[in-house]
């Protein structure tokens, strides 16, 4: 059985009891996980429990926004201090050249050589980030804060998996268009 609206086989029954005449018939009212909508099935043995149905697996795979392949060179600094911490007085270190390597509208994934910063800096989940990309109309500047990380090989090539924490409405609008101009152009990532 599937949902009527969204197809989610993520199916219970719902907490409001149907009429009794229509549930002599084996009518149930039946309610989607995934969507909340409530409708009318035929479950004449019982079958389904008031319990939410399991999570379907590869929901959590899902993305909210589309991610897209990219190589734009991209300046990495590291921001020392906290803007929240009194005076809120932050210093950046030198720029690193790196490439973003995969974008989209909540982050991004970095590539660079980490020479210039330790593995303990890099690998630090939440540590923050001044990037600067060059998007191929424009230039984007924003923060961004480490959630995950991966030392590639012996050279000290690093990997970046990080989260977009804070960007200016104009930056915001320059990503923006860049993103629906490579959705027309092209395809998503997908993984499986």
């Amino acid at each position: 059985m599937r949902c009527r609206r969204c197809d989610s086989p993520q199916i219970q029954r719902d907490y409001d009891d149907a009429t009794t005449l229509i549930t002599l018939v084996g009518m149930r009212k039946l309610l989607c996980n995934t969507c909340g909508y409530v409708f009318h099935g035929f479950d004449p043995f019982n079958i389904l429990n008031r319990t939410p149905a399991k999570p379907d697996s590869g929901f959590s795979k899902r993305r909210l926004n589309p991610r897209y392949h990219t190589h734009l060179p991209t300046a990495i600094s590291l921001i020392n201090g906290t803007p929240s911490n009194g005076n809120g007085k932050v210093t950046y270190t030198d720029p690193s050249k790196g490439h973003c390597e995969t974008i989209s509208k909540l982050g991004m994934g970095l590539s660079l050589v980490g020479s210039r910063f330790s593995a303990e800096e890099l690998s630090e989940v939440g540590r923050l980030l001044f990037v600067r990309i060059d998007l191929p109309a424009a230039t984007m500047e924003g923060v961004v804060s480490i959630l995950d990380h991966e030392r590639l090989s012996e050279n000290k090539k690093w990997f970046l998996a990080v989260k977009i924490h804070q960007v200016s409405d104009t930056d915001k609008a320059k990503l923006t268009s860049y993103l629906d101009e490579r959705s027309k152009a092209q395809p998503l990532i997908h993984r499986d």
